[in-house]
């Protein structure tokens, strides 16, 4: 449904820096602390099994809550939800930074993804809601993009400086600096539009259901990269996420208030937009894992150097979403931006698929990287604001929400299933290569090899899920540029189902 005209908000572009900055910060602690656990682990102790639960207490809260937090936003106001949210994530990144063990660790970050769930999707949302002219609109989400796609990539050169340079405390305290400055400025700068609040009750069934569900998912692609997928409970998990997600989509069609309303996913383009996100981000993280460990590992690079090497990417990640997407939204449909920015992040994969042992950064890893940031940038400018384009001020929370839920699904995903398929490619090289191992020198030069195989066709497969979200991007988003007017009415020709296609 159309919304009314509204005047803009004359604070609107000082309003997006500070909603810009609260995303970055919820990005970046994605991977910022990566880099500093064996330093904290060092520091309290803890167990090498405990040490990945300071990363999935976070990932699990995180993404088990997003829907609700993008429906609460919606209830409450998104500038009360975003507030809310940055106090929240402070103090429970000040609670992390001042750990005397690893249950007040664990529990800290726990409580980062509570409040970074609340405070996502109401940053997308009041840039949905602020937004509302087409170029103004292209030219913020181009920035907003380029922070979400970059961050993770900032917050492995800011993680290794922090930690080389002063201690992994300020992994977590860094948070706090950030959420003081965004919170003067949405107090200050940020005004909400009148009007579009969820004057309806939170739908507890849905909640309950939506979220079990989609920490089943995240828990079970995150043990199942550690565990294996024949693992009980990875097998457990899995099966539990189908069952709950399942009843949570029959409920969602009875539900007299649904937590996700079924007019936000079933318009075919919103749809195509999450699919593509979720997709691209499969490939993103895989990639990500593969590089981290490929620059450290076998290239020897420390921790500083290996995060800034990540720089190019960033660099190509800022100039499509800036440049090139933010740019051309207004006068090309979204999917002739995002089905060419997924082939170009795909040939950068391809690029990096050929790493070997003693490859150059500079004729392989860095080009590569740029081109898949490029790429990156090009596609989820439109993409983001495709998947909250047009839709009810009501939904714009949860709309948002979607969005936030597709990447760290696809993240959890491609963690999982790309490391899998890395693990095993290694392990038949090994296989494979066994007559060569006669010394001690040859055992590591097999093992590096092989690692490195494994590398590249973990790689190949994400080069597939790009091609794929490139796939699902030109058949199903068919809508023209985001510029033109949108029509009145919700009929049903708006809202084919995404699994029919057509």
């Amino acid at each position: 449904m159309t919304q009314p005209q509204t005047p803009p908000d004359p604070r609107r572009w000082r309003a997006l820096i500070f909603i810009c900055l609260a995303q970055l910060m919820v990005v970046l602690d994605g991977t910022v602390v990566n880099i500093a656990l064996p330093h904290a682990q060092a520091d309290l102790g803890f167990s090498d099994a405990n040490r990945q639960w300071v990363i999935t207490a976070y990932a699990l809260a995180f993404g088990g809550l997003l829907l609700v937090g993008g429906r609460v936003s919606d209830m409450w106001g998104r500038r009360k939800a975003f507030i809310t949210g940055l106090v929240g994530f402070a103090a429970a990144s000040a609670l992390g930074g001042a750990a005397v063990n690893t249950g007040m660790l664990m529990a800290a970050r726990g409580l980062q993804g509570v409040f970074g769930a609340l405070l996502a999707p109401a940053a997308l949302s009041l840039l949905t809601v602020t937004f509302t002219d087409a170029r103004e609109r292209a030219k913020a989400f181009g920035v907003y993009g380029a922070i979400s796609g970059g961050g993770a990539a900032i917050g492995l050169v800011l993680g290794g400086l922090l930690t080389e340079y002063l201690n992994w405390r300020w992994t977590l305290y860094i948070n706090v600096a950030f959420a003081v400055i965004a919170v003067i400025g949405a107090v200050f700068e940020i005004r909400e539009p009148a009007g579009g609040k969820h004057s309806g009750r939170l739908d507890v069934p849905g909640v309950l259901m939506a979220s079990s569900g989609l920490a089943a998912i995240v828990y079970g692609f995150g043990r199942a990269s550690t565990d294996g997928w024949s693992d009980t409970w990875t097998v457990a998990c899995l099966v539990a996420a189908v069952v709950l997600l399942s009843g949570f989509a029959f409920w969602q069609t009875r539900a007299a208030e649904p937590l996700l309303p079924l007019r936000v996913v079933r318009n075919r383009n919103r749809g195509g937009a999450y699919l593509a996100i979720g997709l691209a981000v499969i490939g993103m993280f895989g990639v990500f894992l593969f590089m981290t460990f490929y620059l450290q590992v076998v290239l020897g690079y420390s921790p500083v150097v290996a995060g800034v090497a990540f720089l190019p990417m960033v660099v190509g990640m800022m100039i499509g979403s800036t440049q090139i997407g933010a740019r051309l939204a207004v006068r090309v449909p979204p999917r002739l931006l995002m089905v060419p920015g997924l082939l170009t992040a795909a040939i950068g994969l391809v690029i990096m698929s050929q790493i070997k042992v003693d490859s150059s950064y500079a004729e392989i890893v860095l080009p590569g990287l740029f081109l898949m940031g490029l790429g990156m940038g090009t596609t989820f400018m439109p993409a983001m604001s495709l998947a909250t384009h047009d839709v009810e001020h009501r939904d714009a929370g949860v709309a948002s929400a979607m969005v936030n839920t597709s990447q760290q699904i696809g993240g959890a995903i491609g963690t999982a299933l790309l490391n899998t398929i890395a693990t095993s490619a290694t392990t038949a090289y090994v296989v494979a290569h066994a007559h060569l191992i006669t010394s001690s020198t040859a055992a590591e030069s097999v093992k590096l090899h092989a690692m490195v195989h494994g590398f590249s066709i973990g790689i190949w497969w994400a080069v597939g899920a790009l091609v794929l979200a490139a796939a699902i991007a030109s058949v199903l988003i068919t809508t023209g540029r985001l510029a033109a007017p949108e029509k009145t009415g919700e009929d049903e020709a708006d809202f084919v189902p995404v699994m029919h296609g057509a």
